[in-house]
């Protein structure tokens, strides 16, 4: 091992689409083929540069590397190790065009599944792994990156996925045997990262991060002996970096205990989401020999630290651990860049905030606290602290008429008729064929579109003549469906800029950013809206458009929402009241919405919670808990209506098992669910839980520019109606159409409109 040098103050990551999206746009250009691979690579490695300059001379201790990904960091590790399956790496393209077809799938190798990385709104690849995966050194990603770095003068610590949470969230390859777990690959993918280590000691890495926060949710005995096999393997080579692990999304549990007797020579916890990790840490007596990263600054949301709370629980671990430094929570990934891009934000509430420029600035500042004592930096503490009394002291966050309509909620108003009659009702009301076709919500929204809207809102473009361009497009799309023989139609959505920031942007209690950029996943980036105070509906927010919308047409228009959870789960959420209460606030304005579109004349509405499953607890004993509070909100969004009205939601890209009883809670009449990339695997759990009411699993994946043709979607669907009875399906895409174009979006629907009628003749009379 090299160096003595400890690690000190750091962050546990950095965003990485860059302040202004230089990398979605260079990577949708590349994919465009409108620029090469070098000035892709060029995009890149500059982005790269300005993150390490940015963090040294912030003045962290210790700067990260490989925390850039063209795409997304698990799917890095997996080219890394050499685990990309055969249908990716025999196409016979580049390793830069592998690595995109193994993201967005190319006609004849459909992408790798993608979930939700725990319980975040980022989006990773998911390994397919087998007995016959044979794990080899495949790229130097990280070693490259560090050199380029130290090139340039910055000392660095190369951060890795940690292998046991790499094969934790890797999945069974179609061809593996029946029960075959990726975790039995652990002894050949321990030698490839003893490689990979002992390459980077000998560049002349002190620190390697590794990062294991599969450990923060609930883990058998199995997964926790594999750990400590691992570290055991990691820790023994005498040609290797130290290893700092990484913890983060909430209490190590078990998993502290077992890093902690490992050799390694540093752990990061974080003490931000689940604050009891401070005692557990503190009573780990085995970490007396180790460096300890307190992870006091909130790597997830976007409020400043309160400088009194952080310094406490940091200090209460000296003497716990051989040194103790101030680290973030989590990685900054999710965060945006930089708040003092932010001029249109309310200046008070713009006091409030720390995006990651800010956040490198609170360990700095942390750390100098702690290390030198808080005299050294009494002003800028003092500072930090009339932040936090202002905003704990500010009267214009609540909203008194909104906490009294809380206070008279009723049992009964979160609840409908029974599904039945409901049902009856509804195809009384509607007449649809057995199997209807539909979409999720969005069509793809063209140049002309954004346009139009930016337009708008700088002033450029009066309300009535962006009125009209509007109409004009939802009446194109409109008839476009009809020309496919949709059974369900969507006005489309070209007003939408996002369906959160959609509705934060007419809802009391929130603010927009100008700025505030946040990665989903690959090129997908978001701008999280912040929910600082009590929230209320001031005026309708679709039902003009929808009403329009179904003013064209006698085929019935779906009226379009985003869910209670989900505008919480994509939203930077104040954190001075339980979510639950939140959430009420946000389902009341939703409910005030369904009710005018019922009013005027809208028979189907879709209120989408994607989410469900993304804010779902990591352990298990405190899953119940958010259940009562995501259902209750959803529930009070979408009842009081006719039986006739028939109520949709939609969810993807998440493993929908566990929250299979949330679902059915719900009550929704239809549920759409992704399904097509992990090839209708959520029908089993459906068919295992009973559930009774109508499903969509997608039969289309929107997220590859791949066209599904009418055998494979007929298969699919074949596949449904042999899980669901077929008067309960219905078919659509996985998700909403915004993100690709109209020559892969027309093909694909009039295949799956083929499909469906293809099925439906199969189907017994």
């Amino acid at each position: 091992m090299t160096g003595q040098k400890p690690i000190g103050t750091t962050v546990l990551g950095y965003p990485r689409i860059g302040a202004d999206r230089e990398l979605k746009r260079a990577l949708e250009k590349y994919w465009a083929g409108g620029l090469d691979e070098a000035a892709l690579l060029e995009v890149g490695k500059n982005l790269r540069a300005d993150t390490w300059r940015r963090l040294r001379d912030a003045g962290l201790d210790s700067v990260p590397s490989n925390t850039f990904s063209h795409y997304d960091q698990v799917l890095d590790t997996t080219a890394l190790v050499g685990a990309l399956p055969a249908r990716f790496t025999e196409l016979g393209l580049s390793p830069l065009d592998t690595y995109f077809a193994a993201a967005r799938g190319v006609q004849d190798a459909p992408a790798l599944e993608m979930t939700k990385w725990f319980d975040t709104n980022y989006h990773y690849l998911v390994p397919e792994l087998g007995p016959d995966t044979a794990f080899t050194l495949g790229g130097t990603k990280p070693l490259d990156e560090y050199l380029e770095a130290k090139a340039a003068g910055i000392e660095t610590r190369p951060v890795l996925v940690g292998p046991v949470t790499f094969l934790l969230l890797s999945k069974a390859a179609g061809n593996a045997p029946e029960g075959f777990q990726p975790l039995e690959l652990l002894d050949p993918l321990l030698a490839v990262y003893c490689e990979l280590l002992g390459k980077l000691h000998d560049a002349g890495a002190e620190w390697v991060q590794l990062d294991e926060p599969a450990f923060v949710g609930d883990r058998t005995d199995s997964d926790l002996d594999a750990l400590a096999h691992a570290y055991e393997v990691l820790g023994g080579p005498a040609r290797r970096p130290r290893l700092l692990v990484a913890g983060y999304f909430g209490n190590l549990g078990a998993g502290l205990a077992v890093l902690a007797s490992s050799p390694v020579e540093a752990l990061a916890v974080d003490l931000v989401t689940d604050p009891s990790a401070v005692d557990a840490v503190a009573a780990q007596t085995a970490l007396q020999d180790k460096e300890l990263l307190a992870g006091v600054v909130d790597g997830r949301n976007i409020w400043r630290t309160d400088p009194t709370v952080a310094l406490s629980r940091a200090a209460t671990l000296l003497g716990s651990a051989k040194t103790v430094s101030i680290a973030t929570s989590c990685s900054l990934l999710h965060v945006p860049y930089d708040v003092e891009r932010e001029a249109g934000l309310d200046e008070r509430l713009r006091g409030w905030l720390a995006f990651a420029a800010q956040k490198v600035d609170e360990v700095v500042l942390l750390g100098k606290a702690l290390s030198q004592g808080t005299e050294t930096v009494t002003a800028e503490l003092d500072a930090a602290r009339a932040a936090i009394a202002d905003r704990a002291a500010s009267k214009d966050l609540l909203n008194a008429e909104v906490r009294a309509r809380i206070d008279a909620l009723k049992p009964e108003d979160a609840e409908r008729a029974p599904y039945a009659l409901r049902a009856a009702a509804q195809q009384a009301a509607l007449g649809l064929p057995a199997l209807p076709t539909t979409t999720i919500g969005s069509f793809p929204q063209t140049v002309d579109i954004r346009k139009a809207r930016a337009a708008h809102k700088a002033g450029k473009l009066g309300d009535d003549a962006y009125r009209a361009a509007m109409h004009a497009e939802i009446e194109r799309v409109v008839r476009l469906q009809e020309d496919l023989g949709l059974d369900v139609l969507v006005h489309g959505e070209p007003e939408r800029n996002d369906m959160v920031q959609y509705f934060a942007e007419q809802l009391a209690g929130f603010a927009a950013t100008d700025n505030g950029w946040v990665q989903s996943y690959g090129s997908r980036c978001v701008r999280p809206p912040i929910l600082f105070g009590d929230v209320s509906r001031p005026v309708p927010m679709t039902v003009g458009w929808s009403r329009y919308a179904q003013e064209l047409t006698d085929k019935p228009v779906k009226g379009m929402l985003t869910g209670p959870v989900t505008i919480l789960a994509w939203s930077f959420v104040r954190d001075d009241q339980p979510l639950g209460d939140t959430a009420l606030q946000v389902a009341l304005a939703i409910r005030d919405e369904v009710a005018d579109l019922e009013a005027a004349g809208i028979g189907i509405i879709q209120v989408d919670e994607p989410a469900l499953r993304e804010l779902l607890p990591l352990r298990e004993a405190e899953h119940q808990a958010y259940f009562d509070w995501a259902v209750r909100s959803f529930r009070v969004s979408t009842s009081g209506i006719a039986d006739a009205t028939q109520i949709h939601t939609h969810m993807c890209y998440s493993e929908f098992g566990e929250v299979l009883p949330a679902i059915d809670a719900l009550d929704a009449d239809v549920t759409s669910i992704e399904a097509a990339r992990s090839k209708m695997e959520v029908l089993t759990d459906l068919d295992s839980g009973g559930f009774g009411r109508g499903v969509g699993p997608g039969v289309y994946d929107i997220h590859s520019p791949r066209v599904p043709d009418v055998a494979e979607v007929s298969g699919l669907l074949r596949t449904a109606v042999g899980a669901v009875p077929a008067d309960r399906v219905w078919v659509n895409p996985d998700c909403g159409l915004k993100t690709r174009g109209y020559a892969e979006v027309e093909p694909a629907l009039r295949n799956l409109v083929a499909a469906a009628k293809l099925i439906r003749a199969e189907q017994p009379t």
